[in-house]
């Protein structure tokens, strides 16, 4: 084995920063982190790091950890280790909220969605329950109405007519929703930076741009473009790959998943500073990624 690179311990604890910010936040302790930390580091090694695709024993997987075995033992056997806490009104929402954005019967002119008459009696199929209907006809969509309203994703206009926030399902209230796209959005990203890091495979799209001597005005304006370029994209993708998987959908062959994400942040350059490591504090220069 190797020796532990400091670069990768440093970069770590660069990732580790904003996620013990969020947990001490939220009332999480260090103690409870352990405890998580094991049950993730023994789900990893014992999924990932298999010999010839067998089970790796509980003392093999002790030695690979650092865990106790009858820790492992006991977390390796854990039912309830791995189940994974799905809102309700995502897997729906996701689906109704991708058609809205893309299928041309539900968008104007200028290709945005269109505000839509709440029943059918008043907008037939382009109405929200005509939505609602040609993806589940399980659910009433005054349920999911009322579920939109409260998180965030829709409003009503003067004509009350059903409107969509944002041309993307990400809602502004409900925490619970919100934390569900955080943790799959961090772990795509973190797992394609992880694979190209190791090598061995294509590498995934994974760049970004970076300057740190810029204005506050400078930093709106920025913001403003990378939204509306990010968005547009975010929609061509979403079109094609709806086009894509219906046409996918009449194979039989191995199906896969992707996601394609974009993110904006700043900050003020006294406060990175202070996070900063030490031997990262004096760099001044603005350059691209």
């Amino acid at each position: 084995m190797s020796p532990i690179s400091p670069a990768l311990i440093s970069a770590l604890r660069q990732v580790l920063r904003p996620l013990i910010k969020l947990m001490l936040a939220k009332g999480l302790t260090f103690t409870y982190l352990t405890e998580v930390l094991k049950e993730i580091f023994v789900e990893v090694a014992d999924k990932d790091f298999r010999i010839n695709d067998k089970l790796l024993s509980d003392s093999h997987l002790s030695l690979l950890t650092g865990i106790h075995r009858k820790d492992v033992k006991r977390l390796r056997h854990d039912s309830c280790a791995n189940n994974e806490t799905i809102p309700q009104t995502i897997s729906l929402g996701a689906r109704l909220v991708s058609i809205w954005t893309s299928d041309p019967r539900f968008l104007d002119e200028s290709k945005h969605p269109k505000p839509l008459p709440r029943f059918v009696k008043e907008g037939g199929e382009i109405s929200f329950e005509g939505l609602v209907i040609s993806v589940s006809k399980d659910i009433r969509s005054r349920v999911v109405l009322d579920e939109w309203l409260r998180i965030g994703i829709v409003h009503f206009d003067e004509q009350n007519c059903v409107c969509l926030n944002t041309t993307a399902f990400i809602p502004t209230q409900g925490f619970d929703e919100k934390a569900y796209y955080f943790g799959q959005s961090l772990h795509d990203h973190a797992a394609a930076a992880t694979s190209n890091l190791l090598g061995g495979k294509k590498p995934f799209l994974e760049r970004s741009v970076y300057y740190n001597a810029l204005s506050a005005q400078s930093i709106e304006q920025l913001a403003v473009q990378s939204e509306m370029l990010g968005m547009s994209t975010l929609l061509a993708i979403n079109k094609l790959a709806m086009e894509l998987e219906s046409a996918d959908g009449q194979q039989s062959k191995p199906n896969y998943r992707m996601r394609f994400g974009i993110y904006f942040y700043s900050e003020s350059q006294e406060q990175s500073t202070e996070n900063a490591p030490a031997d990262k504090c004096d760099e001044k220069q603005s350059s691209p990624d």
